[in-house]
């Protein structure tokens, strides 16, 4: 199953690109750590992760047509 992600800020500086796709990923643990092979970078970045605009804090089962994006921190006025 392919996921596609959509990072924002300096995630997307990190990733070199606002989305990717990353193969045979499972769950949110699973996602983080390929992520993390790929773009050691991201291990010194904050942010969070969205499945289908839900906020999630704890390990999520993704599909193949679930809506993923990664948010830094962000400040509103």
């Amino acid at each position: 199953m392919n996921v596609k992600i959509i990072l924002f800020g300096q995630l997307s500086d990190i990733a070199g690109g606002d989305s990717l796709v990353l193969e045979a990923v499972t769950d949110t643990n699973e996602l983080q750590q390929r992520l993390l092979q790929q773009y050691p970078a991201l291990a010194a970045s904050k942010y969070i992760i969205a499945v289908d605009k839900q906020l999630v804090q704890e390990n999520t089962r993704l599909h193949e047509n679930n809506s993923i994006a990664l948010l830094p921190p962000f400040s509103g006025g």
